[in-house]
C-alpha cells in the first residue's frame, strides 16, 4: 500500500511540475499561452508584484496561508513516519482449532526459521523477515551459500523443510516466501 501511494503521489507531482515547466519552457520559447493562463507573453513573470501583496491586507489571507502550511507539514511528516516505520510482523495468529488463537511472536518464528534454514547443506547463513499481517504472513529468506553448495537444493530444502515445518507449526494455510541466494565471497581455487 506504502508503495504504491508513494508511487502515485511522486508520479503526480512530477506530472505536474513537468506540465508546469513546460508551458512555461514553450511560452518563453514564443509559443502563444492560451487566454486563462497566468503570463502572457515572453517577458511576462509567473507572480508580479501586484500580485503577491494582492490579498496582504485581507483578514482572511494570512490565517489561510498558515493552515495550508501547517497541513503540508503536517503531511509530510505523516509521510516521513510512514517510510520510517518498522515493516517486521510483531505476532502471527497461530489457530488453536477451539476458535480460539494464540499469539506467535514474530520474531520467535523468524528465529526458529533461520535456524532451520541455516542448518541445511551448504549454508553459510540464513536472514528471515517475516512481513504482511498477522493473520496472513510473508517471508523475506536471506541465505548466504558456501562456496561448493547446489543453490537448487538449498532452495528446496529452504522450502520444503524450513517454511514447510513453520507454515505447519504455525497453523497457516500458506505461507507465501521469498528467498535470496548469494554466494559468499571465496578466492578461486587453483587447478594444476
Amino acid at each position: 500500500m506504502l508503495r504504491t501511494l508513494n508511487r502515485v503521489l511522486l508520479g503526480l507531482a512530477g506530472l505536474a511540475l513537468v506540465l508546469v515547466g513546460g508551458s512555461v519552457l514553450a511560452v518563453g520559447l514564443g509559443v502563444e499561452p492560451p487566454s486563462w493562463w497566468v503570463h502572457d507573453s515572453r517577458d511576462d513573470v509567473l507572480l508580479s508584484d501586484a500580485d503577491r501583496a494582492r490579498w496582504r491586507d485581507d483578514g482572511w489571507w494570512w490565517p489561510t496561508v498558515i493552515a495550508v502550511l501547517a497541513v503540508l507539514v503536517l503531511l509530510a511528516l505523516w509521510w516521513l513516519t510512514a517510510q520510517l516505520r518498522r515493516r517486521r510482523l510483531a505476532e502471527v495468529l497461530v489457530e488453536t482449532g477451539d476458535g480460539e488463537g494464540a499469539l506467535l511472536r514474530g520474531r520467535a518464528m523468524e528465529n526458529v526459521l533461520a535456524g532451520e534454514a541455516s542448518a541445511l547443506d551448504g549454508v553459510e547463513r540464513a536472514r528471515v523477515r517475516l512481513t504482511g499481517r498477522r493473520n496472513a504472513p510473508e517471508a523475506r529468506v536471506g541465505l548466504l551459500l558456501a562456496a561448493e553448495a547446489v543453490p537448487a537444493e538449498a532452495l528446496r530444502g529452504t522450502c520444503e523443510e524450513a517454511l514447510a515445518h513453520a507454515r505447519d507449526s504455525a497453523g497457516l494455510e500458506r505461507l507465501p516466501a521469498t528467498v535470496e541466494l548469494r554466494a559468499v565471497k571465496h578466492r578461486a581455487e587453483r587447478v594444476s
